[in-house]
């Protein structure tokens, strides 16, 4: 399976200045950030103009891609250092590529931000649409303990993608077979 390149740099990286970034899943939750990034940064309500979030089929995060006239409510982040970048494009891993977008504010301003697009616009795994609300009460707690097992893996020698510590983490959250067979 091929890479991926290396996203293009944003005017941020080339100055060495704090990077924006919008969030628009399990990013959204202060928490996850925390588990990430060691502390939650300054954020604000932006919506990205002209994409859609889908959910994935067998994922609990969504994915975002090109719609024309759609929109996706999230939130900016702000003073990302280049160090905590790094660690997002660790954690979002091949299957989003981090893209220069331009968002808008609750104040009606415009700003460009980096953001993490679903790396295959073909996938016939994307359906509907993802929910925040409905995550955080179904999902988060085992997506929480999942992340805080990738940030301890990350500081490993020999440590997993998140894609594989995802993989890993979900299939022991499964019951064998035999315990969800229904007896009649």
């Amino acid at each position: 399976m091929a890479q991926a390149p290396p996203p293009a740099a944003s005017a941020a990286d080339v100055k060495g200045e704090p990077h924006t970034v919008f969030v628009y899943g399990s990013l959204m939750a202060e928490e996850v950030v925390r588990a990430i990034l060691k502390r939650v940064p300054p954020a604000a309500p932006a919506t990205l103009p002209n994409y859609h979030r889908f959910s994935i089929k067998e994922r609990i995060y969504p994915a975002i891609l090109p719609v024309e006239n759609k929109k996706v409510a999230g939130k900016v982040i702000t003073g990302v250092t280049d160090h905590e970048l790094r660690i997002l494009d660790a954690f979002e891993d091949v299957e989003y590529t981090r893209t220069r977008v331009e968002i808008s504010l609750t104040d009606s301003s415009e700003t460009m931000a980096d953001t993490y697009v679903w790396s295959d616009a073909e996938d016939p795994n994307l359906y509907g649409e993802w929910d925040f609300e409905e995550w955080k009460k179904l999902h988060m707690k085992d997506f929480l303990a999942m992340t805080l097992g990738f940030m301890h893996g990350l500081e490993q020698p020999e440590s997993k993608t998140r894609v594989e510590t995802y993989q890993s983490f979900m299939q022991q959250q499964e019951p064998p077979a035999s315990e969800t067979k229904v007896e009649g």
